[in-house]
């Protein structure tokens, strides 16, 4: 049966850690994985789609670039293809301290 976890439990499951920087965290290591995706799938041609007119208001924007200035990531086209690199810098999010909440 489905029902609604309480913040307690919430924190649990992530052991106490900060909760922004934990989905950063998850966020990136999904961002490496999208990218070492062949181009054929369909997830990947989903991400790398552009619409032809104005994006609708409201719509996320992706934030990825943004947060690879503040983590000062160079050249992270070539780091997300070795796995063990991209996986260092996602722990770096996990204990990163400077994110702003309005991401």
């Amino acid at each position: 049966m489905w029902r609604i976890k309480t913040n307690d439990e919430l924190d649990e499951l992530i052991r106490h850690k900060n909760l922004i920087n934990h989905i950063k965290a998850q966020r990136f290591s999904w961002f490496g994985h999208l990218h070492r995706m062949p181009a054929e799938r369909i997830v990947r041609k989903v991400y790398n789609w552009k619409a032809m007119s104005i994006r609708p208001q409201g719509r996320p924007r992706n934030r990825w670039e943004k947060d690879m200035k503040k983590l000062k990531i160079k050249n992270w086209i070539s780091c997300i293809q070795d796995r063990n690199k991209w996986k260092s810098y996602v722990e770096v999010v996990k204990t990163f301290k400077d994110w702003n909440c309005s991401a």
